[in-house]
């Protein structure tokens, strides 16, 4: 998943940055709120972590232009902020959550598991597809309870592909949200990528769709 980092502190920021892309996230940073509101409004993110304190257009004022143009990703609000009128503020603004900092990062993959659960309509840590079934908190997939070894780049395609399932997911769109920056791929390189997969999830965990990408199906009730 592509996760947006806006965050004007440098070591926060790759502090939250190095954990987010540990945890299967590609990460993208902006250290303004121009900066921030250009790359929310013109390019597709799963989820936002925003920071309200930041230079030339504060936190707040972003994700109403985000919000009024209709951007309708899920948002984690950060902030050193305290008081609960600028929380009401937050979320009346149309944030789905709110941390205060100082914080842990469990508590923010907590948060951002949850607002994006949430927004894709899922209840639950845990996402299923037949025999298939990945956990987000301990970033554990397996089948028929069995665990399968997984590379950081096979689980964030499953994890992508899973999120989504039912839906076709481009090409394009793959390469967003599972490659990070400085991993070089092709068209080749992600056949390839699915080949693996298949190889540890079986044959029929993909499905092709001949020049428009790749599904997990939907069970079959």
């Amino acid at each position: 998943m592509r996760v947006l980092l806006v965050e004007d502190d440098p070591r926060i920021a790759s502090d939250v940055s190095h954990t987010l892309e540990a945890s299967g996230y590609v990460v993208e940073t902006a250290g303004n709120g121009e900066d921030a509101w250009f790359l929310g409004d013109t390019e597709d993110f799963g989820a936002v972590i925003l920071d309200l304190g930041l230079p030339g257009m504060d936190g707040l004022a972003v994700l109403k232009r985000w919000r009024a143009n209709g951007r309708q990703m899920p948002v984690l609000i950060l902030t050193a902020r305290g008081s609960w009128a600028e929380r009401v503020d937050g979320i009346d603004a149309g944030a789905d959550d709110y941390l205060p900092k100082p914080f842990r990062m469990e508590e923010l993959l907590a948060r951002l598991r949850s607002i994006v659960r949430r927004s894709a309509g899922h209840g639950s840590s845990f996402l299923t597809a037949g025999e298939i079934t990945l956990d987000e908190r301990q970033m554990k997939v397996t089948r028929r309870g069995v665990p399968i070894a997984l590379s950081p780049l096979e689980y964030r395609l499953i994890a992508h592909l899973l999120r989504n399932r039912g839906r076709v997911v481009s090409q394009q769109e793959i390469d967003e949200n599972v490659y990070g920056h400085g991993e070089d791929h092709d068209s080749n390189t992600l056949e390839v990528l699915i080949g693996r997969v298949r190889k540890k999830l079986g044959a029929e965990a993909i499905e092709t769709r001949r020049g428009f990408g790749y599904l997990i199906p939907e069970p079959v009730e």
